[in-house]
């Protein structure tokens, strides 16, 4: 199966150099040079993943990134020459599922696009139901929709995968490392905060609907998913 990735970039050099790359590697790439257009053909067609840069003409990244987010769900790897933490931590926070900055050697980055491709095609939670209820909250793994207290919650790819693990491993520690291993399918590095940031989107869009907590932070253990009767004796 051929995979379709959109590239926005206005790096022209680059941009055919990755298309040259990418499609050696099976994949079908779709070039734009700024941020306006590629919010348009992101919206327009239907695409496994998006890379970005984050300076982009007419939109910046984090704009794009931030309209993107408000109607698509669609994976997005950031990559730019900005190696800067706030960066990455903003990007995470608007929705961006991965981040890789530039000069990145080119099998790294396919290597990541190929995982990111098999986290939303195959992903299935840690147990075999389809649907998942827990503290009202409900999670179906066949429609990828998620329900609190009867509102639906607007996800990205990887806060659905990880609030499934949470959900089905709920009442229990879930580490940061077994988090990374089953959904960003790699390690964390010490200065890391993907998990955190992702987690913390999810709370942010619960309580929008509800003051209630779900997820609770188990200082130097991980998260977990809070049960009714969990939630009692923890608080």
């Amino acid at each position: 199966m051929q995979h379709s990735i959109l590239l926005i970039d206005n790096d022209r050099e680059l941009t055919a150099e990755l298309s040259h790359y990418l499609a050696s590697e099976g994949f079908e790439l779709t070039v734009c040079n700024d941020g306006a257009s590629g919010l348009m053909e992101a919206n327009r067609g239907q695409y496994n993943l998006i890379l970005s840069d984050l300076v982009l003409p007419k939109l910046s990244g984090f704009e794009f990134l931030k309209q993107l987010r408000s109607t698509n769900q669609t994976p997005v790897m950031m990559l730019t020459a900005r190696d800067d933490q706030f960066d990455r931590i903003y990007a995470l926070e608007l929705g961006a599922d991965d981040y890789l900055c530039k000069p990145f050697n080119h099998r790294e980055l396919v290597a990541r696009i190929k995982s990111i491709v098999r986290r939303m095609l195959y992903f299935k939670p840690a147990q075999p139901e389809n649907t998942l209820n827990s503290n009202e909250l409900m999670l179906s793994s066949t429609t990828r929709e998620v329900y609190c207290h009867g509102q639906e919650l607007n996800l990205t790819g990887f806060e659905f995968e990880i609030l499934s693990l949470l959900m089905a491993n709920a009442g229990t520690v879930v580490d940061k490392e077994k988090i990374a291993d089953r959904v960003l399918r790699r390690p964390l590095s010490s200065f890391d905060r993907s998990i955190d940031m992702h987690i913390s989107k999810i709370r942010k869009k619960i309580a929008e609907i509800t003051d209630q907590e779900k997820i609770k932070t188990v200082r130097g253990a991980g998260y977990i998913f809070l049960t009714g009767s969990v939630a009692r004796h923890l608080n």
